[in-house]
């Protein structure tokens, strides 16, 4: 499978404060580090309701705020997402330390925090109305903000607590999974954070249905190495071939993610040897004519298999996702 679109950076090594201010200026980079000295202090050996400890998770959720390429309030806003529970006048030392706009994220964040946006018997539910029920609460999460990095800053916390569910096992872990992957995946996707859209889907999905999850993780696993050197070297003859016609292009591959493979399994009733978009390399450009461009350059190359081209510039998704899918053997 080859998209032509946008991928986000992620990187996991390294200080948290080199990390955490990534691009940001001098005094940028001065205010984060502040935000980590008041929340290291704030959270010291406090728990979560989920048994992850607070720092643990504030820095976590910050890290991936980071990973988007948000802005440092953004940033500060993660650290300090419950300062409010554990010292007093934190409002007000909020605003004064940080601005009035790092106190209002954090202020938003806790009112989405102290929100259970579904109940445990629709999260269990399937057929018509239910889905048009999670679509209304959907819509109400974004309508409840006045600033969508407070949406970003959610999806963000509740990544952070699935990836502390996958080292620690929890009563709860099932429920929030399920609400992960019915409210915040597609929240993810509408917002076009498609990194943690996927991830979200693949630990939510390891909890809802592990043995499924570990049978195809097992399948992916078995011919791992084998995949990872088809996609290098598909990625430098597709690389040469670009910039021969003068086209400046950035060229990541990835395994396909397991939910996705399981939906389309499924859906088309395959077994696993029959779903060959397993690897998929992204292709981003900077002009519209340069994807129809690339596309051809990707079917001279390869075959392309009838029936598995999508044209999402002539007909964009609903949350104006754009791109060009095809799927080549």
């Amino acid at each position: 499978m080859v998209f032509v679109t946008h991928a986000i950076a992620q990187d996991a090594s390294g200080p948290p404060i080199e990390l955490l201010a990534e691009g940001m200026t001098p005094l940028e980079r001065a205010t984060i580090e502040q935000a980590l000295e008041l929340a290291a202090e704030a959270y010291e050996g406090r728990v979560l309701g989920t048994g992850e400890s607070a720092w643990t998770h504030a820095l976590g959720t910050a890290l991936i705020v980071a990973s988007l390429r948000l802005d440092a309030d953004t940033r500060v806003a993660a650290l300090l997402f419950a300062v409010g529970e554990y010292i007093d006048d934190a409002a007000e030392q909020v605003a004064s330390r940080f601005g009035v706009h790092v106190a209002r994220l954090v202020e938003g964040l806790h009112k989405l925090n102290g929100l259970r946006v579904i109940t445990r018997k629709t999260t269990s539910a399937t057929g018509p109305e239910i889905r048009a029920q999670t679509e209304t609460l959907r819509k109400m999460l974004l309508a409840m903000v006045e600033d969508i990095r407070v949406v970003l800053l959610r999806i963000a916390s509740r990544t952070q607590t699935l990836r502390y569910f996958t080292e620690t096992p929890s009563e709860s872990r099932v429920d929030v999974a399920r609400e992960s992957l019915d409210i915040y995946a597609p929240l993810a996707n509408r917002l076009g954070v498609w990194q943690l859209k996927w991830e979200l889907e693949d630990l939510s999905f390891r909890f809802l249905e592990p043995d499924t999850y570990k049978r195809i993780a097992k399948m992916l696993d078995e011919r791992r190495s084998e995949r990872e050197e088809f996609i290098h070297n598909a990625i430098e003859r597709l690389r040469t071939e670009i910039a021969a016609v003068g086209i400046k292009a950035e060229i990541t591959g990835r395994p396909k993610h397991i939910y996705s493979i399981y939906n389309k399994m499924r859906a088309k009733r395959l077994d696993f040897s029959q779903v060959y978009d397993i690897r998929a390399l992204r292709v981003l450009v900077e002009e519209v004519r340069d994807c129809y461009t690339v596309l051809g350059l990707v079917h001279q190359i390869w075959q392309p298999i009838s029936k598995e081209f999508d044209d999402y510039i002539t007909k964009p998704k609903g949350n104006n996702y754009q791109s060009l899918h095809t799927a080549v053997l």
